[in-house]
């Protein structure tokens, strides 16, 4: 709460989680310095691709890769331009599943997520990525609608199995009332989904009027959103997930 943008990173298998606080002020800007910026990119890009590497040809190896990569990680902090400090270099490849649930569910969802990656003995080299978010009233389907939000993100390395992991942490945010991201993958219909937001009607009566023929649809949205026009929609089961890319 004391601060403007918080976040943390939390490596399976690994006893640390790598912080990261944005908070606006008036001091003067003090950028990282340039060898210290070129390092620290150097960390989260080479260094990290070579870790998903190594974890990719030896999964046994993952739970120490993640231990060592959390050491690799200095503190640091300086001030600088809001459009230097968000946006960052980031060239490791990955697919992504990201849930919003409700903010005080956010501890218990994550320690569930934990247990079931140790059960299931899966081999998870990517951190779990949690941000907060205020609720939005303004849009009809976003999934911070109506509540605090905490946002967790689960990812895996290209060319790695996926989706026993994802399929696990979906079972697991869907109990707690989670909301998927509409941008990330996830395995939800519009039967299901209707029921999580409270203006799914409002919305496809917008959608109704301003794409009365479904002109701008396509299976993957007649998959989440269901047909044009049709309130608490009805979607047919079985539609394929979008390809990774």
């Amino acid at each position: 709460d004391g601060n403007d943008h918080f976040e943390f990173f939390l490596f399976p298998h690994a006893g640390d989680a790598l912080v990261k606080l944005n908070n606006r002020t008036d001091e003067p800007v003090r950028p990282p310095r340039e060898l210290a910026r070129r390092i620290s990119e150097f960390a989260e890009n080479g260094v990290f691709e070579a870790a998903c590497r190594a974890g990719r040809r030896f999964p046994s190896r993952i739970p120490a890769l993640n231990r060592a990569v959390t050491r690799l990680m200095t503190p640091s902090e300086y001030v600088d331009l809001s459009h230097r400090v968000f946006a960052s270099r980031r060239s490791v490849r990955f697919t992504e599943m990201e849930w919003a649930v409700p903010r005080a569910a956010c501890a218990e969802v994550l320690r569930e997520i934990l247990r079931m990656i140790d059960r299931e003995r899966l081999d998870v080299g990517f951190p779990i990525e949690v941000r907060f978010v205020a609720p939005d009233e303004l849009s009809h389907l976003s999934p911070a609608y109506g509540r605090e939000t905490a946002y967790l993100a689960v990812h895996m390395y290209r060319g790695m199995p996926w989706e026993a992991y994802f399929r696990g942490v979906q079972d697991i945010a869907l109990a707690f009332g989670g909301r998927p991201h509409w941008g990330k993958r996830h395995l939800v219909e519009a039967d299901e989904l209707a029921a999580r937001y409270p203006a799914w009607d409002r919305f496809q009566a917008v959608r109704a009027r301003l794409d009365p023929r479904g002109t701008f649809t396509n299976a993957h949205l007649r998959r989440v959103l269901g047909p044009v026009g049709v309130p608490g929609t009805t979607v047919a089961a079985g539609g394929p997930a979008p390809k990774e890319r």
